[in-house]
């Protein structure tokens, strides 16, 4: 990033850090991480694909095989039906809407039978709360049914807040569910962590940093994303949190403001 000059000040801005590093360093502390839900804290995928070959079943539909619709299954359960619809025939609107009730009703009453955390997430998880972060979700799933996974992995408490697709009159990507769920955390200013794209315009709308994990939906690489880093393991999260946030506390605190010169410094 090039220094700014005006008149006799030189202003030099932070040279080659990422723009997760360089967001962090504006503003409040960075002290809440939140997560997207779907293919970043837990594979859900099983459980969404078989209710949607459950509905395709009841519409009298072949059934799909899983790896054919599995980088879909963040992406809620119209996407989901118009896709397992099409891989057999049409896809008319109507039935797509009659079929939504039946894919709901059983995802809720089946939710966790398949559905588990990635590993080393309730470690990273405990590393993080040790640390003295608060944890959120924002997802786009319905908030109702985000609660109701959440309750069925026993991790009632666990999260400061849960901002679902549903829950304010917009979603993700626009920022406000990511700032809202900031704000019920009572936190300040965090990182989020997430598996799609839409994740990371999510973050960086609401300018915010983000990591982006290998593990989830996508079938973009987590590398292409661009997330300010991405991880391939929850092992890696703690880390990978500190790396954001350590280097921008380092450099905050070795810039110098030499008020005789007007000439902001930075000691590296």
């Amino acid at each position: 990033m090039a220094g700014m000059e005006g008149g006799s000040h030189n202003w030099p801005l932070y040279c080659d850090l990422g723009p997760g590093i360089s967001m962090a360093m504006r503003g409040p502390k960075i002290d809440t991480i939140v997560f997207d839900l779907d293919g970043t804290l837990v594979d859900t995928a099983p459980d969404l694909i078989a209710a949607l070959n459950h509905s395709l079943e009841v519409l009298g539909r072949p059934t799909v095989e899983p790896m054919l619709v599995r980088p879909l299954a963040g992406h809620g359960a119209r996407a989901l039906l118009d896709a397992g619809l099409t891989l057999s025939g049409d896809a008319p609107e109507e039935l797509i809407a009659r079929a939504i009730p039946v894919f709901l009703e059983h995802y809720a009453d089946n939710i966790c039978t398949f559905s588990a955390p990635y590993p080393g997430l309730e470690l990273a998880l405990e590393e993080l709360r040790i640390e003295g972060f608060r944890l959120a979700i924002c997802t786009n799933k319905p908030e109702g049914l985000a609660n109701h996974l959440v309750e069925a992995l026993g991790w009632a408490g666990v999260f400061d807040a849960i901002i679902g697709g549903d829950t304010l009159p917009v979603r993700k990507p626009d920022p406000l569910p990511l700032l809202t769920a900031i704000t019920q955390a009572k936190g300040a200013k965090a990182i989020y962590v997430g598996d799609s794209a839409v994740d990371v315009a999510t973050a960086r709308a609401a300018a915010m940093p983000s990591i982006a994990v290998g593990f989830g939906f996508s079938d973009v690489c987590a590398s292409q994303l661009g997330a300010d880093l991405h991880i391939d393991h929850f092992d890696m999260l703690p880390a990978a949190v500190r790396s954001i946030i350590a280097p921008a506390t380092l450099i905050a605190q070795r810039v110098s403001l030499d008020l005789d010169s007007g000439q902001a410094t930075v000691a590296v």
